[in-house]
C-alpha cells in the first residue's frame, strides 16, 4: 500500500491519493486513474516527455529495482540522470532523483511525484486563498528580521500548543493522539530549530509580534480547540493538525505574495516549501487513515 502525493504549477493544490502497490501500475498509470495531468506520449520510455521527479517519505524504504536500459538511456539524454545514480539504483537499490512516469512503478512506499506539467501553457503565479491574501499578521512584514520574528513565532506557538494538546490528551486517558500530538510538536520543535539557525545572533525578544497583532489573536499554526476533545481520534486529531499546518502554509505564501523585498521574498519561500512538506505528509497520513477505517468497516460488515 502507497501514498502518492502529486505536486506541480499546473495543480491547483497537490493531491495524495492511495494507491495498491504490486498491481504492476506505474506512476503514469496511477495519475491518469485519478485525471493528474502529467504530460506523456508515447506511453513506452521512449520520448522522455513524462519525466517526474519522485522524492521518498520514508528514509529507509525505497526502490531503485526496475530501472531498465530504456530509461537510463531516456534520463542520460535528458541530463537527468548520472553515473553515480546508476550505479547507486543497480548496485544499492537507491533510486535516483528523476524517473520516467510511464517505466517507474509505484511500490509500497509513500512518494511524492513532482512535474511541470505542459511546457506550452503560461506560467502561474502562487496560489494566494482569500484569506491568506488579505491577512497581514495585523501590521506590514517590512525586515528581514521582522520576518523572522513572526517565523519563530509561529512555529513557537505550534510545538507549545501540541505539547499542551497531548497533556490533554494523556489526562483523559486517549494515549494514542497523545503520542501523535507529542509527534508533532517534535517536528514543530525542528522547524522553531531551523527558524532560529536563520535568525543566528539575533535578539529574538525585540522582534517577535505580540500575540495581539494576530488575527483572533492566535498565530496561524495554532490547532483549533476542539482538538482537545478527550474522545477525539488519530484521525481527528491529524484533520486538526492539517488546518493549522495550511494555515501556516498560506500566511508564509501570502508574504511571499505580497513583500516588495527581495530577501523577505526567498527567505519566506523556504519556508513555504518546508510547510508544504508538512502539510504533504499529514495529508498522506489522513489518507491511510481514511483507507484503514474504511477497510475496518468493510470486514466488519462483512
Amino acid at each position: 500500500m502507497a501514498n502518492v502525493t502529486f505536486s506541480s504549477p499546473v495543480l491547483a493544490r497537490d493531491i495524495t491519493v492511495y494507491a495498491i502497490a504490486g498491481d504492476r501500475g506505474t506512476i503514469l498509470a496511477v495519475a491518469k486513474a485519478h485525471k493528474i495531468p502529467i504530460p506523456f506520449d508515447c506511453q513506452d520510455g521512449e520520448c522522455g516527455s513524462c519525466l517526474v521527479e519522485v522524492k521518498h517519505l520514508s528514509p529507509h524504504v525505497k526502490y531503485g529495482i526496475a530501472l531498465t536500459e530504456k530509461e537510463k538511456e531516456v534520463l542520460r539524454q535528458l541530463g537527468k540522470i548520472t553515473k553515480t545514480e546508476i550505479e547507486n539504483a543497480e548496485v544499492n537499490d537507491m533510486p535516483p532523483r528523476y524517473r520516467l512516469a510511464c517505466q517507474c512503478f509505484v511500490r509500497n512506499e509513500d512518494i511524492i511525484v513532482t512535474f511541470e506539467g505542459d511546457q506550452t501553457l503560461p506560467a502561474q503565479g502562487p496560489h494566494i486563498t482569500h484569506a491568506a491574501n488579505r491577512f497581514k499578521g495585523g501590521i506590514e512584514i517590512a525586515t528581514v528580521n521582522e520576518f523572522l520574528g513572526y517565523a519563530v513565532k509561529v512555529e513557537e506557538d505550534a510545538a507549545i500548543h501540541f505539547d499542551e494538546l497531548a497533556t490533554t490528551m494523556e489526562s483523559c486517558g486517549n494515549e494514542e493522539v497523545a503520542k501523535l500530538f507529542r509527534q508533532l510538536a517534535g517536528f514543530s520543535r525542528l522547524h522553531l530549530a531551523e527558524a532560529k539557525n536563520r535568525a543566528g545572533s539575533l535578539d529574538l525578544t525585540k522582534v517577535i509580534p505580540p500575540d495581539y497583532v494576530w488575527p483572533s489573536h492566535a498565530t496561524p499554526e495554532r490547532t483549533e480547540l476542539w482538538a482537545a476533545d478527550p474522545s477525539l481520534s488519530r484521525l481527528d486529531g491529524l484533520k486538526a493538525a492539517l488546518q493549522g499546518e495550511r494555515r501556516g502554509y498560506e500566511f508564509y505564501r501570502a508574504v511571499v505574495a505580497k513583500t516588495k523585498s527581495p530577501e523577505i521574498e526567498a527567505m519566506a519561500k523556504e519556508f513555504v516549501k518546508e510547510e508544504a512538506e508538512h502539510v504533504k505528509i499529514l495529508e498522506a497520513w489522513i489518507t491511510r487513515e481514511e483507507w484503514a477505517a474504511k477497510n475496518a468497516k468493510s470486514r466488519e460488515n462483512a
